[in-house]
């Protein structure tokens, strides 16, 4: 189990760096729609490649961020449900979810995006309109949008079941870390 909590914490770490590093894409995608807003009313001119970068961006925040929503547990729940909940049956719930809910979805739009993206890859694929942008960049964002959710699913897998088995502190409560203890071995009682 430690070997597994060290690739969760890793997991973790990767999700985190992206996550961080996409939120700034946020600014650059105002200050675009701003730039293109002004040169669109002052100078009656406009671009749809920059009309298109904004959604690119958009994309890309909404997608490679996912996983690091999962990861902060900001996704959307029924809370006051939830929270009514004793802590073992939200484990529970929390475990269920992930592998009959979320790992499967995640590997079934992985299996469905992998050949969209390399049949719009192989055809180097344009957008239609004038001026337009090239669009396999922004379908490739599907497919590692995806691929970083299904990572992190995985991590919280792990993270859940040590969680239940009393090896670490529910990294949801409090500071969002955990430390993976030295002796991973578990009264019998806590065992899953």
């Amino acid at each position: 189990m430690k070997t597994l909590l060290r690739l969760s914490a890793a997991i973790d770490r990767v999700t985190t760096l992206i996550g961080h590093a996409v939120s700034w894409l946020i600014l650059v995608a105002v200050l675009i729609s701003a730039g293109n807003a002004v040169t669109r009313k002052a100078f009656d001119m406009s671009s749809n490649a920059w009309l298109e970068l904004q959604w690119y961006l958009f994309s890309a925040v909404f997608l490679l961020a996912a996983s690091y929503t999962l990861q902060r547990n900001d996704h959307i729940r029924i809370d006051i449900v939830s929270n009514l909940l004793p802590k073992a049956a939200r484990n529970w719930i929390d475990l269920f979810g992930h592998f009959f809910m979320l790992m499967p979805f995640v590997v079934l739009m992985i299996y469905e995006a992998y050949p969209f993206v390399m049949t719009s890859i192989a055809q180097w694929e344009h957008s239609a309109n004038a001026g337009g942008l090239l669009l396999w960049p922004v379908k490739a964002l599907l497919l590692a949008g995806f691929l970083l959710l299904a990572l992190q699913g995985v991590s919280e897998i792990i993270k859940r079941i040590a969680v239940m088995r009393g090896l670490i502190a529910d990294p949801h409560e409090g500071s969002g870390t955990y430390k993976i203890a030295e002796d991973i071995t578990v009264a019998p009682e806590k065992r899953l």
